[in-house]
């Protein structure tokens, strides 16, 4: 009977990335998966990864590791919010368009609504980069990268090749440890498994299925080019300060590679030296920001609302919000139509080989750099750490019960 389980499973996750046999799903399902995702996905992007594989693959059978795979190393090669895209790209696969929409607005709104309100009360929260529950969040987050490391590379490096690779790209990313370097290791594991690694046969059964149009897809994309060269323009042309926001964080969200750490020096850059926030009052934001669960780039909401003059406040949150997330879903709306097609060839087939182990290779860096080394301090970090592990892998313990565990047990241990 086992055998026939295994079989059965297989054939589940086939049906769900070809499209065919599931039933698509509804906004308002994928509103309430995201909306628990957005209150206790903390740790950052790369450990969000995890927890989307977790509940999208394992749990919810919605597509196949392969098929995931795919869509992480599509949306770690495209400027912008790399865990958000995928979100927005697994909305897009179970309901569409509205499904994509309704993902964004499930997985980054938690977020962003804490932080605008952390932008009223600045003052009264201080600082919160010494908080033994924030710290507790970062050692259960070392745990959720290590489960979906341990899980991807059995299924996406199941040969000594494809092992060295993954390696290799994280050698090469921990040695240039920018977004060029991160960039080159998926180009080079592309290069690598379009010369050395055989693809299959035959194409991969079914087609993820995103149901968006060629048409459209061509459209995003001249809009996406047509807004990075004139909202600078019609910024410095007109004078107004609510272009100005509009134009720098559409910038931001348009150039900047490797997710919400990178993003913030950059914004720091946009909006401190202008005057339209104080050093210190970015800096509170920036502790918060990486106290709440869900994407950092929501640290846009937080500058928006604290901005001085206007527009601020709950306008000005949203009006950065939505200039900062703009470009990655004009880029996601303009790809994923062709990535579909892409996929399918056997050429491609072999290129995503090398692509999916290169980014294993990528999250096993950012396992140790970021993640690491700003949660392990401690034996007793790493006895947590491994507690947490052990929970999440062989007790197969939902995350967000991990992650109050964590926090909670940092917190007592410290009292």
């Amino acid at each position: 009977m086992e055998p026939y389980r295994e079989r059965a499973s297989d054939q589940r996750l086939l049906d769900a990335t070809a499209g065919n046999s599931l039933r698509p799903g509804s906004p308002s399902e994928i509103l309430r998966v995201f909306l628990k995702l957005g209150l206790t996905s903390f740790g950052g992007p790369v450990a969000h990864l995890g927890y989307f594989r977790a509940e999208f693959v394992e749990r919810r059978e919605w597509l196949s590791e392969s098929a995931y795979a795919d869509i992480v190393a599509l949306c770690q090669f495209l400027p912008g919010p790399a865990s958000s895209q995928v979100a927005v790209s697994l909305g897009v696969l179970r309901a569409g368009l509205a499904g994509g929409l309704t993902a964004w607005c499930g997985f980054t709104l938690p977020s962003a609504l804490i932080l605008i309100l952390f932008a009223y009360g600045v003052d009264r929260v201080g600082d919160l980069s010494h908080a033994h529950w924030l710290h507790g969040l970062k050692i259960v987050a070392t745990a959720v990268v290590a489960q979906a490391i341990w899980a991807m590379a059995r299924n996406l490096c199941p040969d000594r090749q494809r092992v060295t690779l993954a390696v290799g790209a994280a050698m090469l990313v921990l040695a240039a440890p920018s977004a060029l370097g991160q960039v080159g290791a998926i180009i080079a594991g592309a290069l690598i498994g379009w010369r050395f690694l055989p693809a299959a046969p035959a194409p991969i059964a079914g087609r993820l299925g995103f149901g968006l149009s060629r048409r459209l897809a061509l459209a995003a994309l001249a809009l996406f080019f047509a807004l990075l060269l004139l909202l600078p323009l019609a910024s410095a042309a007109s004078g107004s300060h609510a272009l100005d926001l509009i134009a720098s964080f559409y910038r931001s969200g348009a150039l900047v590679f490797g997710g919400g750490h990178v993003v913030l020096p950059l914004l720091q850059q946009a909006v401190v030296p202008p005057g339209w926030i104080g050093n210190d009052g970015f800096l509170a934001g920036y502790g918060a920001a990486q106290a709440v669960p869900g994407p950092l780039f929501t640290f846009a909401a937080y500058l928006g609302a604290a901005m001085n003059g206007s527009p601020s406040g709950w306008l000005g949150g949203l009006i950065c919000l939505t200039a900062i997330y703009l470009p990655s879903f004009l880029l996601l709306v303009g790809v994923l139509p062709f990535w579909d097609s892409l996929r399918q060839r056997a050429s491609v087939q072999s290129a995503l080989k090398g692509v999916n182990a290169a980014v294993v290779g990528l999250l096993l860096a950012a396992l140790y750099t970021p993640v690491w080394t700003s949660a392990m301090g401690s034996s007793t970090d790493f006895a947590i750490g491994l507690a947490a592990f052990l929970l999440l892998v062989f007790w197969r313990a939902p995350p967000w019960l991990v992650v109050i565990l964590g926090a909670a047990t940092a917190w007592a241990l410290s009292a």
